[in-house]
């Protein structure tokens, strides 16, 4: 009997590890993408302090969540620290930081 007892508090708290770290995982990966959203807004020539205006809040939402869900991230960290030559039209948010810059 004590062995069960043992073997679902074992099981409980392998879930909770789990779980804890998959949420570290998930905030590690978030934290990551805010940093090359900010990094690419300052490189194209934008005040970083466009990502946290309450005037934009809804466009800088969608650019969030457009960066958070990018499948080019390598070739983003590339163009961030200028080992790439091209222009940035491998982001998904290029469109958007166009239309910023113009409004600026």
């Amino acid at each position: 009997m004590n062995l069960s007892i043992f073997q679902i508090a074992a099981a409980i708290a392998m879930v909770i590890v789990t779980g804890a770290l998959f949420s570290a995982y998930r905030s590690y990966l978030a934290a990551n993408s805010e940093r090359r959203m900010l990094s690419m807004i300052d490189s194209i020539g934008l005040d970083p302090a466009i990502a946290s205006s309450s005037d934009l809040e809804t466009i800088m939402s969608e650019v969030r969540q457009r960066c958070r869900s990018c499948t080019s991230e390598d070739v983003c960290e590339r163009w961030l620290t200028c080992n790439e030559k091209s222009d940035n039209d491998f982001c998904p948010n290029s469109k958007a930081f166009e239309v910023l810059e113009k409004h600026s």
